[in-house]
């Protein structure tokens, strides 16, 4: 099993990212998905899960403004991340629940 994450970039706050995780070896769609972040010197963190009924949960740090979804046809689970401010900045990485499988990250930076 592979996840590969990527999308990542430099934004300026206000701004909007999708990242995109690419998986090899299992279906997304029969599995439960998660996104985390991890900034410097801190724990990494849930920002969002998808059970494989499709339930999503956000912390409220990013309700309302993240949101996951998936696309079984192409196998992947996407981060559409909306009104990106600098506190978001950190290493965004994918992890199929279940199978305790992490992809290897993409860095999210924002700033003006």
């Amino acid at each position: 099993v592979q996840l590969q994450s990527y999308g990542g970039g430099l934004v300026q706050p206000g701004g909007s990212l999708r990242l995109s995780c690419a998986a090899s070896g299992i279906i997304l769609g029969a599995n439960p998905m998660a996104w985390y972040r991890q900034a410097p010197g801190k724990q990494r963190e849930l920002v969002a899960s998808m059970a494989s009924g499709g339930f999503t949960y956000y912390p409220d740090s990013v309700k309302g403004r993240f949101n996951i979804s998936r696309d079984s046809a192409k196998n992947t689970v996407y981060l559409q991340m909306n009104n990106l401010k600098p506190e978001d900045t950190a290493v965004y990485y994918c992890r199929a629940t279940a199978r305790n499988v992490w992809g290897q990250g993409t860095q999210v930076t924002v700033s003006s």
